[in-house]
């Protein structure tokens, strides 16, 4: 494909469908959750050899803390034992580690962790990898506006100066551009408090693939399908 407009900057993925995919098989949970490492080595290598500068998992809601407590705890080893495991090839590969959420409510151990991916990964020039944990987008923007109105009260900034650019650079995700594509795996379609604000032009994709089953080839379907798409943000051509 040698138009670049048609390859999406930044491509996010809300990985649905670990537990159905497990309990379809008489397995656990957990077992669900730890098939689901290598779609994400999968859509790694799809996204790079595409040539997507970011790709944004959504790993850990807020809401997920309402999981089982046995669950939610083997969700925090897998993740300690995949951020151990995977650094030194995202290293390889030249991918950048980054979080978006609130961390302060993760154990010692998970926040370095987290902590060792970034600070290792980061001269990673090919792809940066934005882990959303324990994230919820109406907290983020609620943080937000918490922060321009202590702007506000401080006298640094006018109600009537605040405009949409002021929210965006409050949000986690000020680095970053918005998403253009965002894939929900599973066949459900909805965002789930995910990057509401983000994704206000965003082209969506809902294929029915489980998380675990999703790999490079799918990758290509989003990409080809977001090809398909007339992208007019609100405009007339």
């Amino acid at each position: 494909m040698s138009d670049q407009k048609r390859i999406p900057q930044h491509v996010a993925i809300i990985m649905d469908g670990n537990g159905r995919w497990a309990e379809l098989r008489g397995k656990e949970r957990y077992e669900g959750h730890a098939a689901g490492v290598e779609p994400v080595r999968a859509s790694l290598r799809a996204a790079a050899r595409w040539g997507v500068k970011y790709l944004t998992l959504y790993a850990f809601s807020t809401e997920n803390w309402g999981r089982p407590a046995e669950e939610v705890d083997s969700l925090m080893e897998l993740f300690c034992k995949s951020v151990v495991n995977e650094t030194p090839e995202l290293i390889r590969q030249g991918v950048e580690v980054r979080m978006i959420g609130d961390r302060s409510r993760f154990s010692e151990k998970v926040r370095s962790y987290l902590a060792m991916a970034e600070e290792q990964t980061a001269g990673g020039r090919t792809l940066t990898l934005i882990l959303a944990l324990n994230y919820s987008s109406r907290s983020e923007i609620t943080h937000a506006v918490q922060q321009i109105a202590q702007r506000v009260e401080a006298g640094q900034i006018a109600p009537s100066e605040i405009s949409e650019e002021t929210i965006s650079t409050a949000l986690y995700t000020a680095p970053y551009p918005n998403p253009d594509l965002i894939v929900r795996t599973s066949g459900e379609q909805r965002l789930s408090n995910f990057l509401l604000w983000q994704a206000s032009y965003a082209e969506l994709w809902f294929p029915e693939v489980l998380w675990p089953d999703f790999t490079e080839e799918e990758f290509d379907r989003a990409m080809e399908e977001y090809a398909r798409r007339d992208r007019r943000f609100g405009l007339v051509k």
